[in-house]
């Protein structure tokens, strides 16, 4: 059972946390030390440096993040530049990653299995089918590689990731169902990390198990146990936990990819949402069908053009110009 007022609290501080906490000319600030940093080895063609390109990547996801905040949270605009320059870093991070496995083989990721996952389904939503193929190809690739550590403990992953496989006809290890367990299965027996992984996934075993039922009555039943859910563990603000966190605690993307997927196939859909959730700033959202690509950061551009200048094998390079 939801606690209105510990909700409202913990909103309050994911709120505040970008409008008091963190300071967006700071933000700002790590981001142009990390722009001048990428322009100088750049310019110098310096190899030996290069992987602080990938590293100051980050810089910019951040200053993407309190972008997207500022525009939408605070402000209560509709500017989801910020938001999809989030994803399209990490589709970069991703293709950036591969370069450096030879040369520095315990080199700490920049993105995570989740990031990954939810970059993913953005691209779904936002019609960004070239790029998003580019993405589903390296995480079929290396899935449960060093690339990209299957050991995910939220719940919320899996489902996303399951249902984008059944709404795209896809197959990850040659299944698209209960693939947590697979996955688990697997790297137990290759005597690697699994235990994160859940033995089940709860509310959103049954979201996959109807997920594409007709019955609207049953849609909106099953879209209000994931938005209480949700709810639940967004309370706990700050805590660790699977949506406790700062960059989408209240943004109830998985629910709004399954509306998604469901309107894309004709069936029907929800139209009202009256829980506080489903109407937060982020959950109200437009998207465009499809989503305009956002402009290109300058960092980001140049950190794209020296890869693909300096590296043959470079996976954008397969594919031509991206996100135009």
């Amino acid at each position: 059972m939801i606690n209105p007022k510990k909700w409202e609290m913990a909103f309050k501080r994911y709120h505040n946390n970008f409008m008091d906490g963190i300071r967006m000319e700071d933000v700002r600030e790590e981001y142009e030390e990390c722009k001048s940093e990428v322009m100088e080895i750049a310019e110098a063609g310096d190899r030996e440096k290069d992987h602080i390109l990938l590293i100051n990547l980050s810089s910019i996801f951040a200053y993407s993040l309190s972008k997207w905040k500022q525009d939408v949270l605070i402000s209560g605009g509709s500017n989801l530049e910020g938001l999809k320059n989030m994803h399209k870093v990490v589709f970069y991070q991703s293709m950036g990653q591969p370069l450096y496995t030879a040369r520095y083989p315990h080199m700490a990721l920049e993105y995570t299995f989740r990031e990954v996952v939810i970059a993913l389904v953005h691209f779904a939503m936002y019609g960004w089918e070239k790029e998003e193929q580019i993405l589903f190809d390296f995480i079929a690739q290396h899935f449960g590689e060093c690339l990209l550590d299957a050991n995910e403990e939220n719940r919320h992953t899996w489902f996303l990731l399951e249902l984008y496989l059944q709404y795209r006809n896809k197959t990850i290890m040659g299944i698209n169902k209960k693939l947590h367990l697979a996955v688990k299965s697997r790297l137990k027996e290759e005597g690697r990390r699994f235990a994160s992984i859940p033995d089940d996934l709860n509310i959103y075993h049954v979201a996959l198990e109807r997920w594409s039922t007709g019955d609207l009555p049953e849609l909106e039943q099953l879209i209000a146990s994931m938005s209480r859910h949700h709810s639940e563990l967004a309370s706990e603000m700050g805590q660790l936990g699977e949506f406790g966190d700062f960059r989408y605690g209240f943004y109830p993307f998985e629910i709004l990819f399954l509306i998604h997927v469901r309107k894309k196939l004709g069936l029907p859909i929800s139209v009202q949402h009256d829980d506080l959730l489903m109407n937060t700033p982020e959950a109200t959202m437009a998207l465009g069908d499809p989503e305009p690509y956002p402009e290109w950061d300058p960092m980001l551009r140049t950190i794209d053009r020296f890869y693909r200048n300096n590296y043959p094998e470079y996976i954008p390079n397969k594919h031509g110009e991206l996100f135009e």
